[in-house]
Parts: C-alpha cells; sequence; structure tokens
C-alpha cells in the first residue's frame, strides 16, 4: 500500500552567488527567474512552497509573495547551505507537514514529470525508504523527496554539518532513482555555467 504523507516544498535560496556574481535566485529563466520557476514547478507537487533565503530576504520576497510561496529566513547562512536546509525543515515540521521535496534555487528547475515520478517513487517505496534521490548519468542530484524520517536525521545532526554525510551514512534508507532529466544534476556557479544552458 503506497504512503501517503503531507508535501510541502523547499527550495534552498540563502547563498551569497559570490562566484556567479548577481544573484542566482533572480536569473531569468524561461520568461520567470531561477526562484519564480522552481516555486510554480514544485508548487504543483505539494501543499505549499517554503523558500529559505539569507541576507539576500529582502530581493527575494517580491518573487515569493507573487508566487505565493512562503518565506524563511536563515538567522546564520554564513554557517552555510546545511544550516538553511535545517531551518527550512524544521518549518516545515512546525506547519504540520511530515515530507519535503528539497530543491537548490542555483540549478535550472527539474522537469514536472521527474518531480512526479520521484515523488511516485518515494509513495511506493517500502517504509524502510527515508528518501529517493535522482540520478542521471551516474550522478546524484537535486531534488530530493524525503520523509519524516530523513528530516530528523538532518535536524539532529550539527548546523555546520553536510546534506551529503548524512545522505551516506543513511545508505540504506536511500533509493536512487534513474531520471531522464539533466538539469538534476547541473550547477550553475558561474557566468558561463549559466551561458552554458542558455545559449
Amino acid at each position: 500500500m503506497a504512503r501517503a504523507p503531507s508535501f510541502a516544498a523547499l527550495i534552498l535560496a540563502a547563498g551569497e552567488s559570490t562566484r556567479m556574481g548577481r544573484e542566482k535566485a533572480l536569473l531569468p529563466w524561461h520568461g520567470s527567474t531561477f526562484l519564480g520557476a522552481h516555486i510554480e514547478t514544485l508548487g504543483l507537487h505539494a501543499d505549499f512552497v517554503l523558500v529559505v533565503a539569507g541576507k539576500n530576504y529582502q530581493a527575494l520576497q517580491p518573487i515569493v509573495d507573487a508566487n505565493g510561496a512562503f518565506l524563511a529566513v536563515n538567522p546564520e547562512p554564513e554557517l552555510g547551505q546545511f544550516s538553511s536546509l535545517q531551518t527550512g525543515l524544521q518549518e516545515i515540521l512546525n506547519r504540520g507537514r511530515d515530507a519535503a521535496i528539497v530543491a537548490l534555487v542555483d540549478r535550472p528547475p527539474a522537469q514536472s514529470q521527474t518531480i512526479a515520478c520521484l515523488r511516485r517513487a518515494f509513495q511506493l517505496a517500502p517504509p524502510a525508504i527515508w528518501a529517493v534521490v535522482p540520478e542521471y548519468a551516474g550522478c546524484h542530484g537535486h531534488p530530493l523527496v524525503m520523509g519524516r524520517e530523513m528530516i530528523t536525521a538532518f535536524l539532529r545532526a550539527e548546523p555546520t554539518g553536510n546534506a551529503r554525510e548524512i545522505e551516506h551514512a543513511n545508505q540504506d534508507h536511500v533509493r536512487y532513482v534513474a531520471v531522464d532529466d539533466p538539469f538534476t544534476v547541473v550547477n550553475i556557479d558561474t557566468p558561463e555555467d549559466y551561458t552554458r544552458i542558455t545559449e
């Protein structure tokens, strides 16, 4: 029997975009922005979308509001991305949801059908599977779909921790799902990276 968790979507967007030289969340993407497109796509598969910002929260707030999402601010974004993940996951639990679809704003949004595939794989997985991770061309990427057990594992770790380390420490509880979506593994860190995917 399929699990029936209550999903929220989480977008991590608190980075300072130092190597890009401008806010990555605001990069133009198919008539919108990276952030706007993420919210729109993830919103099709979750009860609500939560964006975690840092010092950039004022720049992101208008897009969050315009797309009907919610904003949480990481009070210490300098601790790194993992602290933003913990901020967002705790807020999701506080809002009464027990599963999360976690995406990073510094890559193009995954295709809607990819998210649907990952969510379905999680719902159909046995209880021993705490998270589902997309795999493309042998590489693991995002978005991650996780239930309360993996959320709890992340929240119990130190804020200076690393999501990959937690994932690997719970390898037996993670299922990797092959997807036909290169954007699940693309990182956009520099202007050159962005140019490559928009030419």
